[in-house]
């Protein structure tokens, strides 16, 4: 039985942008763009209005930005996957998309071919960050303090961990995805999800990049 589409809604105040996209997402069998929007504000109601699966968001845009239209998606029940688009590589929104509920942070001159696997990643559950924009949020989510305290903190949080949540974690520092960690570790995907939520209670952190953030710290990676 085929799968059905990946429902695909963009979410940009430059039309250009999103015909560009969307001429990019047309050629592809398994994704389909179902609607537009050029304000958050619009963003929000077409997603009640459509139900797509993903949201590509841009960030700065008229009436409701895409932090904001993230965060009140973020809140309902069953809300669609995100992947925040930006120009700016180290801009300090990064962090505040992640922490509104974005899955995906990827610049807008990533390759067409990424962006289609960043879909494909969060639709199926998994977060995307590209490469230099987790190197970025590394370096600036970093608790604050010397060295030597931050890697005491995180040792402390890793002790508290399984020998296989250890695994998942460090694999996690590595930025390998679920579907990654399992075929390395020889678990099913849904395991790994379970560990990888077991880890965010344990290690008191909100998101993937803040376990990474905990390994590295920890010396570990």
């Amino acid at each position: 039985m085929t799968e059905p589409p990946v429902r695909v809604l963009l979410v940009d105040d430059d039309p250009l942008v999103r015909s560009a996209l969307a001429l990019m997402l047309g050629g592809q069998s398994d994704l389909q763009v179902v609607g537009e929007a050029a304000t958050g504000r619009e963003g929000v109601d077409r997603v009640a209005e459509l139900g797509p699966t993903v949201v590509l968001m841009d960030i700065r845009m008229p009436v409701l930005n895409g932090l904001e239209a993230t965060r009140l998606l973020h809140s309902r029940p069953d809300p669609p996957h995100v992947i925040v688009l930006t120009t700016f590589d180290a801009d300090d929104l990064v962090v505040e998309a992640l922490g509104a509920g974005a899955d995906g942070f990827l610049l807008k001159d990533t390759p067409p071919a990424q962006i289609v696997e960043a879909i494909r990643t969060v639709a199926n559950g998994d977060p995307m960050l590209s490469p230099s924009v987790t190197r970025t949020l590394i370096d600036r989510l970093r608790t604050t303090g010397p060295v030597d305290d931050r890697a005491a903190v995180a040792e402390r949080r890793l002790a508290l961990l399984t020998e296989r949540e250890r695994e998942v974690a460090l694999a996690v520092g590595r930025g390998l995805s679920n579907a990654e960690i399992a075929a390395e570790l020889h678990l099913s995907v849904p395991t790994v999800k379970a560990h990888v939520s077991k880890l965010f209670e344990k290690i008191q952190v909100t998101n993937r990049v803040q376990i990474a953030i905990c390994v590295h710290d920890a010396g570990l990676v």
